[in-house]
């Protein structure tokens, strides 16, 4: 993926490597995405930095208090994250950005590793389905929940898990999901929002 670049970034050297998580390790919030975009976070080594899927999230971010500033474009921009972690489900971006279930299950451990480490742990944003159900699968196997059918994926909705942080999922801040108004900034602060009044709970 890492050798197909994008005409505009013809002269840069992509990262090529799995991206790593990134943000505050004493986070109360943790954000799992789907995957590093071929040209975003795949280009620059970090998650949701330097494409339109990430000016929206760290405008968002930046509009509730998670955030330093409301862009990102690459590492070493002075970005800083207070008390949110941000990783994803798989590492390295996927051809056409759909991961095959091998993908999924060799990054499982990476994401449980992050998950064990954020002690002070109170919310989950999921921005999708496919990262809402990576979370849920993880509790499922721990024996937190019984199955994932009793959660339904859906923007901004709640779920209060025992033994488990707050869940909330929300619509992914794709390119295809704001330039058609599916996910629009005001939707997506609502999310953070809500999870600035969980974190503060």
């Amino acid at each position: 993926m890492a050798e197909v670049k994008r005409r505009a970034y013809r002269e840069w050297d992509y990262w090529g490597k799995p991206v790593p998580p990134f943000g505050d390790q004493a986070a109360r919030m943790l954000i799992i995405g789907l995957a590093p975009a071929a040209h975003g976070g795949n280009r620059t080594g970090r998650m949701f930095t330097g494409d339109r899927s990430g000016d929206f999230l760290y405008r968002a971010l930046y509009e509730t208090g998670f955030a330093s500033q409301p862009e990102s474009q690459a590492r070493g921009d002075g970005l800083k994250l207070t008390d949110v972690y941000i990783t994803a489900a798989v590492r390295c971006a996927p051809p056409d950005n759909k991961p095959a279930l091998v993908e999924l299950q060799n990054c499982r451990k990476y994401l449980e590793r992050e998950i064990d480490q954020l002690v002070d742990l109170r919310v989950v944003v999921a921005l999708g389905k496919l990262a809402f159900d990576a979370y849920l699968g993880i509790l499922r196997d721990r024996g937190i929940i019984r199955s994932r059918a009793a959660f339904r994926f859906g923007h901004n909705v709640q779920y209060e898990v025992a033994g488990a942080p707050v869940l909330v999922g929300s619509y992914h801040p794709s390119q295809q999901n704001t330039s058609t108004g599916k996910l629009t900034a005001e939707m997506l602060r609502e999310v953070f929002e809500r999870a600035r009044s969980i974190c503060s709970s």
